[in-house]
């Protein structure tokens, strides 16, 4: 099998796995919404899991891709096998003990957070919200433990387990749920989903542990900083670290404006996010995750080597704005179809679906920088230089900031303005949008700064290994045949659907979103195909396999 075609399914490989785990997210949040809808329930536990996932984040997945995957693949590469067996053993030791340690002080430390991340919340909110911390918090250690084994099964190029793992975590929520959700109040249902994600985490962790065991060889409870491998490791974390954390640290900034913006406005807009991250973790993830391995292997040393980056870098971009693009496009246009698909049920009614909808559309700003960034993040830890990163989303969280407060405050009453006088669009009749519709200009804002942080990016990577540039004629192709594609599922949302079809809406909620998303899809691919786009070929070529 040649190199390109073992990346691509590999690519394929992550993708599927990252779909099942996102469409099992999607059913969770479904059901979510259909007991807890926009309450305040729902907005406490949503920023209560904003904590534990920073820290799973910032420990976990970021920081061993950047440091632990380039130093293990190469050890095996080279065939140091008991080498690379020692650093995953201390590595694996190191974080269970660390972790440990910050789970005991992050339940001692509870309050405090609660107050860093949601100082809007008062009252039985905030104290809600602190108990729904303390639950999640031993999941953190299990849940960064589950990243250590996905760092060791990718360098083993074993990619569809590791990211279909988090299947079992959505499962056990899942099950609180329907459980709970008819027999307890939406307080107690909230505690109980938490002690679900506990359960989770455990199962998602325990599914993967005997693969690793088999792929790694010879595991055991190690701490030995001696090795010069782990200390090439450790070296990275830091810089890593503080780069993750400054990410990290830019959508909880946003979170905890939102606080400002009333407990409705933080549950749509983890709503929105859990629809937005979809592609980004689906392509963006994706195509980088099977990337990384393969690129830490070819280094940047030499100019065959710089080629052959560049080479994945252009294909790994081709690949992510061929699915991206027209992504982008159905959230903008089509976003009411797609929340209502998704949510729209019990405690979650049409009128949050359209707020959910603005929300969304504020996301499409930035979606395809977010996904080509991380592609271009990953070339760098390859390249085993992690600061110029660090230095970028310094720049990144900065605009953030700055722009997250213009737009949810000074410049909130032109989004108002924007969403009432724009034909076919109006404000939601919620309680108190006339604050929450701050939450649009979050993620508009927030999608600013990532375009700024990816052309950084892209300039210092060029300065190194040359451009790594998508002909434009590839990108006005899949946009165009996007934007058609959308024209005709809303010709079809608009007129087709007001012909003889009321009593099949009526008793069948989700019929219509459901039928204009697929025409919507099928046109696009149809479209690519007739302008010759070579991703719809190829594709096409491997359904057929």
């Amino acid at each position: 099998m040649s190199e390109k075609k073992r990346v691509r399914g590999a690519s394929a490989f992550v993708a599927l796995g990252i779909l099942l785990s996102r469409l099992s997210g999607l059913v969770r949040d479904r059901v979510f919404a259909h007991y807890l809808g926009n309450s305040d329930a729902a907005g406490a536990f949503k920023a209560a899991l904003r904590i534990p996932n920073f820290l799973q984040n910032l420990f976990g997945e970021g920081v061993l891709s950047a440091s632990f995957i380039p130093v293990y693949s190469r050890l095996r590469s080279e065939l140091d096998h008991k080498t690379a067996e020692k650093v995953a053993s201390v590595i694996g030791s190191v974080l269970a003990l660390f972790m440990s340690v910050l789970v005991l002080l992050g339940v001692w430390l509870t309050p405090s957070f609660v107050d860093l991340v949601a100082p809007g919340f008062t009252g039985e909110v905030r104290l809600l919200t602190i108990q729904l911390v303390r639950i999640l918090f031993p999941g953190v250690g299990l849940l960064v433990l589950s990243a250590w084994c996905l760092g060791i099964l990718n360098s083993h190029r074993r990619f569809f387990l590791s990211y279909v793992a988090p299947v079992f975590w959505n499962v056990a929520m899942i099950g609180a749920l329907v459980l709970f959700g008819r027999s307890h109040s939406q307080e107690q249902l909230a505690v109980d989903v938490a002690w679900g994600s506990v359960l989770g985490s455990l199962l998602q962790m325990s599914v993967q542990l005997p693969f690793v065991f088999k792929a790694a060889g010879r595991l055991r409870p190690l701490i030995d900083l001696s090795l010069k491998p782990v200390r090439d490791v450790f070296r990275g974390v830091a810089p890593v670290l503080v780069s993750r954390g400054v990410v990290q640290l830019s959508a909880y900034i946003d979170g905890m404006i939102a606080s400002f913006l009333g407990a409705s406005a933080v549950a749509s807009i983890a709503y929105a996010q859990t629809i937005y991250l979809l592609p980004i973790s689906l392509f963006g993830m994706a195509v980088a995750a099977a990337e990384l391995p393969e690129m830490a292997v070819v280094g940047g040393g030499t100019d065959e080597a710089r080629a052959k980056l560049r080479t994945r870098l252009i294909s790994g971009r081709r690949s992510i704005a061929f699915f991206v693009i027209p992504s982008a496009i159905a959230f903008l246009f089509l976003g009411r179809s797609v929340v209502s698909a998704i949510y729209q049920t019990g405690q979650f009614g049409a009128e949050d679906t359209l707020f959910v909808w603005y929300i969304l559309m504020g996301s499409v700003v930035g979606l395809l920088a977010a996904t080509w960034g991380r592609l271009y993040s990953s070339a760098y830890y390859a390249l085993g230089d992690t600061r110029t990163p660090l230095r970028f989303a310094l720049v990144r969280v900065a605009l953030t900031i700055g722009l997250g407060l213009l737009f949810a405050f000074p410049l909130r009453p032109y989004i108002l303005m924007f969403f009432s006088m724009v034909p076919g669009l109006r404000l939601p009749t919620l309680a108190g949008m006339d604050l929450a519709m701050g939450a649009v200009g979050l993620t508009a804002s927030a999608g600013l700064a990532g375009w700024i942080e990816f052309l950084m990016l892209r300039r210092g990577l060029r300065a190194r290994i040359g451009a790594s540039e998508v002909p434009v004629s590839f990108i006005s192709r899949v946009w165009g045949s996007a934007l058609v594609a959308a024209g005709l599922a809303l010709a079809v949302e608009r007129y087709a659907f007001d012909f003889g079809t009321r009593e099949l809406r009526l008793a069948h909620y989700n019929v219509e979103p459901i039928l204009v998303l697929a025409i919507f899809g099928l046109s696009y691919l149809a479209f690519t195909a007739i302008l010759r786009v070579d991703e719809t070929r190829l594709l096409t070529r491997r359904f057929k396999r």
